[in-house]
């Protein structure tokens, strides 16, 4: 295993935020600093930033990008295009280490870039995560992003709806929810001139809440196709495991990223979090839920478990076994999540080699 320390000459920690960004320059033998700045985040400043790092890490005068590691906070987020700018120099950028903080320990953007440097240097330097790349792969993100924020919106739209038709009386029975029937009745309403002051406004309302929740579903089946047509750009064979749908398949690649990112299939079930953390002790052995890693990875995969209980012939041959050997429905479908992430993992791994 060769760590950061001995594989770089230095290692640049970066604190991300929306307006600057806080640069540390680490000399990887002592740990110690070398400078650190910061530089606002437009166009100018992030090429300031880069030829500042190129000149602050240059042997003889030359730039030693090969000796350089950029160790970023927030590489998908307010530090993408700085990484971006950073990796087209050719110099290796990996997301950050999870910082671990003493107790009673300052904080500020330059600590913080510190420790987002010296946080690398004991890491295996062929385990690190390199930031997710690829334009595609980023045109997928922003797709589930803005799908995210629709489908909450939808969703508060709707029971805003709801809570209206149980309030006042509307003529619709709310009792039970609402459906698109429902839904597809009040956007169609008009005007009524006898209704009295209190009722025009609730159905103005439940009209406006009503074609709202129409609007966004038709957002929502355009963002799918988007979606579906960029998988299969990227991977369509994806789309051939059992109980892997377009955005479950985009919610995979987007944190796959590319050959070489994730290591291992056991480094990718821990980011999704499908990899129990043993808890034995004495003569009791057990394990427990691992609640880290990307939620939107865990709520795919357990998605694809679900649906494969419900349909794939050869998952329910396999829940009735361990039924019969006494495990309880949430231990069968965890084991399950995890055989399921060690299957796209080979997959993608797989089909990537096929192509190169």
């Amino acid at each position: 295993m060769a760590i950061v320390a001995d594989t770089y000459t230095y290692v640049v920690g970066v604190d991300t935020h929306a307006a600057t960004h806080h640069y540390a320059i680490v000399e990887t033998r002592s740990g110690g600093q070398i400078t650190h700045g910061k530089f606002p985040t437009h166009a100018a400043g992030l090429l300031r930033a880069v030829d500042w790092i190129s000149r602050r890490t240059s042997v003889d005068d030359n730039p030693a990008v090969d000796q350089v590691l950029i160790s970023m906070e927030g590489t998908g987020s307010y530090g993408a295009q700085a990484a971006e700018l950073l990796a087209a120099r050719g110099y290796r950028v990996v997301d950050a280490p999870a910082p671990k903080r003493a107790r009673g320990s300052g904080k500020n953007d330059h600590i913080d870039a510190l420790v987002a440097a010296r946080g690398a240097l004991p890491k295996d330097s062929e385990r690190l995560a390199d930031r997710r790349a690829g334009h595609t792969r980023a045109a997928l993100q922003i797709l589930l992003t803005a799908r995210d924020s629709m489908r909450r919106d939808r969703t508060r739209s709707k029971n805003q709806l709801t809570a209206l038709l149980r309030t006042h009386n509307l003529d619709i029975d709310a009792r039970k929810g609402i459906n698109k029937v429902h839904i597809s009745l009040i956007a169609g309403w008009r005007k009524r001139p006898t209704d009295t002051t209190l009722a025009r406004i609730a159905r103005t309302e439940a009209h406006r809440l009503a074609t709202r929740i129409h609007t966004l579903d038709a957002d929502l089946d355009s963002n799918e196709k988007a979606i579906n047509a960029l998988v299969r750009e990227l991977e369509p064979t994806l789309l051939d495991l059992p109980g892997l749908g377009p955005i479950n398949a985009a919610i995979v690649l987007a944190v796959w990223s590319h050959p070489g990112r994730i290591h291992d299939e056991a480094g990718f079930a821990k980011i999704g979090g499908v990899c129990p953390l043993e808890i034995s002790s004495g003569n009791s052995k057990d394990h427990r839920l691992n609640r880290t890693g990307d939620r939107q990875l865990n709520s795919a995969l357990n998605s694809i478990a679900n649906t494969r209980m419900r349909h794939d012939e050869t998952t329910k041959a396999y829940v009735k076994k361990r039924k019969q050997q006494g495990q309880t429905k949430p231990r069968i479908r965890r084991c399950l999540k995890r055989y399921i992430a060690r299957q796209i993992f080979r997959h993608l791994n797989t089909t990537t080699l096929d192509k190169t």
